[in-house]
């Protein structure tokens, strides 16, 4: 069987398995699924479902988006929105509705540093931007 392009999924897999001190039939067990089918995702041979990748990463005691990334199903920029809203709604000391206008706060700043990014489609000034949204012209 060839071997898929899945970057280094299986070995960081098996790598986290042995920090875990974790058998392979252990992880399996743990992850709820078969022990060959876990044997080929470590070789490389099979390239599991973001589904599977969340059980093996609860089985692991890792962030699930960590496996995303390697993975290639989750760019690594994404994946520090992802953690950091995980974090927030993690967090014991917040109750639910703090949580959440946290998370929106944390939305708005992101969608305005986006805006402002230089090259950003609805920037001031970006080609396509409104009018009424144009810098003003100075006159020398």
């Amino acid at each position: 069987m060839a071997s898929l392009n899945v970057g280094n999924l299986g070995e960081y897999l098996r790598e986290q398995r042995r920090q875990a001190q974790l058998s392979l039939r252990q992880l399996a067990d743990a992850a709820g699924v078969s022990n060959p089918y876990l044997s080929q995702i470590e070789r490389g041979l099979r390239k599991p479902s973001a589904d599977i990748l969340q059980q093996l990463a609860k089985a692991l005691r890792i962030s699930a988006e960590t496996l995303y990334v390697q993975a290639g199903i989750l760019d690594e920029r994404d994946r520090d929105e992802v953690e950091t809203r995980a974090v927030i709604l993690a967090d014991p000391s917040i109750n639910e509705r703090q949580k959440q206008v946290l998370l929106q706060i944390y939305e708005s700043f992101r969608k305005e540093n986006a805006l402002d990014a230089p090259g950003a489609p609805d920037a001031p000034g970006a080609p396509g931007a409104p009018a009424d949204e144009m810098p003003p012209k100075t006159t020398h």
